[in-house]
């Protein structure tokens, strides 16, 4: 198939299109500025950049009505669900004008779902009050387009260059010397690594209609508590500083969302997709992924 990954560039998405392309298929990838250094990254893993914005489909229309399937994994953060309805609205504009689907494998997250029960699935219910909850909106819009689709969330990303997770965030505060740890020292996490991530999609894409209008949750079955995977950061890096303590509301919006535990089962994949997480969990190989991370980052 020919593919169209929004976010290319972006952590899981470079990895996404990675794995895609490592499956066989042609991997376009969207990304602001297609001579950049993350874009010819790509163009190594064989992926062909595509200039373009999701808040702009004029920018990516001409991609996605020559694709068979598009992922997104990317979030405009100054409008996320204006720009999903954006690009709801251009895959029926396509459909429309060239008589055939392409079916849309979307990904959202964890963080919106309400706190009812000790570990979510699919049937979680998302929470209203959440400042999050647009990502259910997003997802209630696609669902309600009638688009062939899958929604993919993913737990706490870790793994790879690093890049956005909160793996990052402590490494470089071990650089600095002043890590911060915001709110409960007891809530726990689900993690996925993000070749595991990736390995969803490929799944998903290898036979789409037979996953139209599902739901996946994605993480592996640790479920340490953050401040064991905070300690455990430092250390790889060789932080001797300690830890200052401070309240969630200290951190800001992302840090009160999901100061609380984020434990998902991942049955449904595991059964329906033959999806299981490969990597060993982030506590077990701390060091590598630090190295990876390090190795990533630009050098001076």
């Amino acid at each position: 198939m020919k593919i169209l990954v929004l976010g290319a560039t972006g952590y899981a998405g470079f990895h996404i299109s990675r794995a895609l392309r490592q499956e066989g298929h042609t991997v376009l990838g969207l990304t602001r500025d297609a001579t950049g250094d993350r874009a010819r990254e790509l163009l190594v893993e064989e992926v062909r950049p595509v200039e373009g914005l999701m808040s702009d489909p004029e920018t990516y229309r001409a991609a996605l009505e020559g694709a068979d399937a598009v992922v997104c994994a990317a979030l405009d953060m100054n409008d996320p669900l204006g720009s999903d309805r954006l690009l709801f609205r251009t895959l029926r504009e396509a459909r429309e004008r060239t008589g055939r689907s392409r079916h849309l494998v979307f990904t959202t997250g964890i963080t919106f779902l309400t706190t009812t029960g000790e570990v979510w699935d699919e049937q979680t219910p998302a929470d209203p009050g959440n400042p999050l909850y647009l990502r259910a909106q997003a997802e209630q819009d696609l669902k309600d387009s009638g688009l062939p689709h899958t929604v993919v969330r993913p737990s706490f990303i870790y793994g790879g260059s690093g890049r956005s997770s909160k793996s990052a965030q402590w490494f470089i505060a071990a650089r600095t010397g002043e890590p911060v740890f915001y709110g409960d020292t007891t809530k726990r996490y689900t993690w996925v690594h993000v070749d595991d991530l990736a390995t969803a999609y490929v799944a998903v894409l290898r036979q789409p209609g037979a996953f139209d209008g599902q739901t996946f949750m994605l993480g592996d079955e640790h479920r340490p508590t953050l401040l064991s995977v905070q300690q455990a950061c430092l250390d790889a890096a060789g932080c001797t500083a300690g830890i200052t303590f401070q309240s969630a509301d200290a951190g800001g919006m992302l840090e009160s969302c999901a100061d609380r535990d984020e434990l998902v089962d991942s049955a449904k994949a595991r059964t329906l997709l033959g999806w299981k997480p490969r990597h060993p969990g982030i506590l077990e190989d701390t060091l590598t992924y630090y190295a990876a991370w390090d190795r990533a980052r630009p050098q001076s």
